[in-house]
């Protein structure tokens, strides 16, 4: 079956560079060698995937030099795409464009990772095996300053929950679960995802990621994907955040 993945690293991390004061493209930092970025680790992670598509946009040239010396054994697997809209539009355009290429190589599965993450790869293992489309979750609290939270409701629909204003979650229905999302989801229904895409408006187009993740999982069943939870996971906002990750192998 193949796979295709599906990583994108656009934005241009205001609260990273803050944190460190440095004009810095977040999945390229590194504190030891070019193995030790988030973006490396990533790819090294899909490896096995038949293509990794990469959208980028924030410091793009950067991006492509780092890929074009340090991808090594991945390289000939690795699609760099272009997000000019990573300032006035929302996350969902780069996963958009994401899907867009991907689509190019006819895959029947499509793994999507956000690009500031850093998590284990035996519970990653788990959701490229898995034989049913995958929602990821981590262990942390659920806090409405830092999470996208989803929850199950009664009829085991698939519900995602955030505030861009990082101030209160709601529910305003019975649910059966609630859970911190782990920002890794795999598709196993390609063609489903490339008729989403098409489906979109330009508002939708231009919004977060989950408008096209919602659109997916909201037409499962409950038995029809499966919730894998991250071991170890870290959402790399700030540097110590980043410094966290040799805490956590």
């Amino acid at each position: 079956m193949k796979k295709c993945a599906i990583i994108t690293v656009a934005g241009s991390s205001t609260r990273f560079r803050d944190s460190i004061g440095n004009d810095v493209l977040k999945c390229l930092y590194t504190e030891g060698t070019e193995k030790d970025t988030l973006l490396y680790k990533l790819i090294s992670l899909h490896g096995e995937c038949d293509k990794i598509v990469i959208v980028g946009g924030y410091k793009f040239d950067e991006l492509t030099d780092f890929i074009n010396k340090f991808a090594g054994e991945y390289i000939s697997k690795i699609i760099v795409v272009k997000n000019e809209h990573y300032v006035d539009f929302g996350s969902g355009y780069s996963l958009y464009m994401g899907i867009r290429e991907a689509q190019k190589y006819g895959p029947q599965e499509i793994i999507f990772s956000e690009g500031d993450l850093a998590f284990d790869s035996i519970s990653f293992k788990k959701i490229l095996d898995s034989k049913k489309s995958v929602v990821s979750i981590n262990m942390d609290p659920i806090e409405a300053r830092k999470a996208v939270a989803f929850y199950i409701n009664k009829d085991g629909v698939i519900k995602y929950i955030y505030d861009t204003a990082h101030s209160l979650l709601a529910i305003n229905e019975p649910f059966l679960g609630i859970y911190n999302s782990g920002q890794v989801w795999k598709f196993t229904n390609a063609l489903r995802l490339f008729e989403i895409v098409e489906s979109l408006n330009q508002q939708e187009i231009g919004g977060t990621n989950l408008i096209i993740v919602q659109k997916y999982f909201q037409a499962l069943s409950r038995q029809d994907f499966d919730v894998i939870g991250f071991e170890k996971w870290i959402n790399c906002n700030t540097v110590e955040d980043y410094r966290k990750i040799g805490d956590r192998k």
